[in-house]
């Protein structure tokens, strides 16, 4: 009986444990990533995770599921357009998606990549998680960091997203005095009752959200992508629009229902960025949708994904308030990573009361922060801040000279590489009426043809 209760175990480990398989001869351009498993909740969000969290950029992808098997092909490529070749790389991607059953790694291998995944993970582990939300205004983020300052909490790492005029922080912080998470129940009401204040100011009318906890497990841009849409940023003030005309990345997406097959489809097209996969597929899948079959892939520097889905429940969406919700949803995904602010980089021996000093800096200089995104390793602050004016424009050149001389030019520098146009040489116009590399009703077919003929990157 214990023998087959193990082989029962065995079966099932195997059925469920996702199959990887690397490629770099089907294609001449990229690495293809293939990934088999017997369909579980939320397995394509994992593989998608795994590969945007090594900033790698998938060029083009199919996903097919027959409801209890999936099969999902990547196109990827490294920050450089370049094909995967660094054999711990590829190693640490099999063992991410497909866990201790990649075939490909030594078990010395296994065992060192289970040791940084340890070291990473005790980073945040030793830290006390605040997650805030609440409406952006000028200057907030300096309010923030100068209170956290003077209660005595060093920030170690954070991220903020705006949006749509809120505001979305996952700050980790630590004592000063001890390095120790706080866990005082005075001190943490105090935190959160201060931090409540600040974030409430004199006009919000949504009401402002603090919450201190040990430090989450979830996915940090995931959670951000929650901690918004439970904000419910992605509301306009007005009837949804199925494009968003007024944001430079020019995203629309469109909703149908195929109702001969039970599903709904949707087409999302916008200006390709990293991590744009990724925020398609969390809002998707936090939304309580499951992909069945999807294909997407980049033209010039468009993106097209087109996605064959169903509600949790078997269905397909149901009616006209549920799609205008879809698109809403899915554009705010879309646009709160997407900002068109200068980008600040910073790199400074980190002390207390730095982030404090810095976005002070930013205030005073005219400069609201739109995201940032920071880290401290080994002592050293390493931190990034898109920023606009105070009216949400590109900020002037002037203001952005001002902050440099402020705080030095060895410490910040702006990344004309990574910010808006006006800062670098213009790129000539994106063409007028790209067709469209999907037409709706066929991607089934099609999708089915291309898994048969990976081989084939034409």
């Amino acid at each position: 009986m214990e023998l087959s209760d193990e082989y029962q175990k065995l079966v099932h480990r195997m059925m469920n444990t996702p199959r990887v398989v690397i490629d770099n001869a089907a294609c001449a351009t990229a690495t293809v990533v293939r990934v088999n498993s017997a369909r579980k909740r939320g397995m394509l969000l994992e593989a998608v995770q795994v590969l945007t969290d090594l900033n790698l950029t998938i060029k083009k992808g199919y996903i097919s599921s027959d409801g209890r098997w999936f099969m999902d092909v990547f196109h990827v490529t490294d920050s450089r357009g370049h094909k995967l070749l660094d054999p711990a790389l590829l190693s640490r991607i099999e063992r991410s998606i497909g866990g201790e059953a990649s075939s490909s790694s030594s078990d010395d291998d296994r065992g060192n990549n289970r040791e940084e995944e340890a070291e990473d993970g005790a980073g945040l582990a030793g830290l006390t998680a605040l997650e805030l939300t609440g409406t952006d205004r000028p200057g907030l983020l300096s309010e923030v960091f100068a209170v956290l300052r003077d209660l005595g909490c060093n920030v170690v790492e954070a991220k903020v997203w705006t949006h749509n005029g809120r505001i979305a922080s996952l700050i980790f912080v630590k004592d000063h005095h001890s390095g120790s998470p706080i866990a005082d129940a005075h001190r943490v009401h105090r935190i959160e009752a201060s931090l409540r204040n600040v974030l409430r100011g004199d006009h919000d009318i949504r009401g402002a959200k603090t919450t201190v906890a040990s430090a989450i497990m979830t996915h940090s841009d995931r959670r951000l992508h929650q901690l918004l849409f439970a904000d419910r940023d992605y509301e306009r003030g007005s009837s949804c629009e199925a494009s968003s005309s007024s944001s430079p990345s020019k995203s629309s997406v469109s909703v149908q229902n195929w109702t001969e097959r039970g599903y709904s489809i949707v087409n999302v097209q916008c200006r390709d960025r990293l991590k744009l996969l990724f925020d398609v597929v969390c809002t998707l899948t936090d939304m309580d949708y499951v992909v069945f079959h999807g294909t997407l892939g980049i033209d010039a520097d468009r993106a097209y994904q087109e996605f064959y889905i169903r509600h949790i429940d078997g269905g397909p969406i149901s009616s006209e308030a549920e799609r205008q919700r879809v698109i809403q949803c899915l554009l705010a995904a879309i646009e709160r990573r997407a900002s068109e602010g200068a980008r600040l980089e910073l790199t400074i021996p980190d002390r207390r009361g730095l982030l404090a000093d810095v976005t002070r800096t930013f205030r005073e200089n005219g400069l609201s922060v739109t995201r940032a995104e920071i880290t401290t390793k080994s002592g050293e602050a390493q931190n990034v801040f898109c920023v606009t004016d105070t009216a949400g424009q590109l900020p002037d050149r002037r203001a952005i000279n001002a902050v440099i001389e402020r705080i030095g030019k060895d410490y910040i520098k702006l990344n004309e590489q990574r910010s808006p146009s006006s800062y670098r040489d213009r790129s000539p116009d994106e063409a007028a009426g790209v067709v469209g590399v999907f037409s709706l009703g066929n991607l089934v077919m099609r999708n089915l043809y291309y898994l048969g003929l990976v081989r084939s990157c034409s």
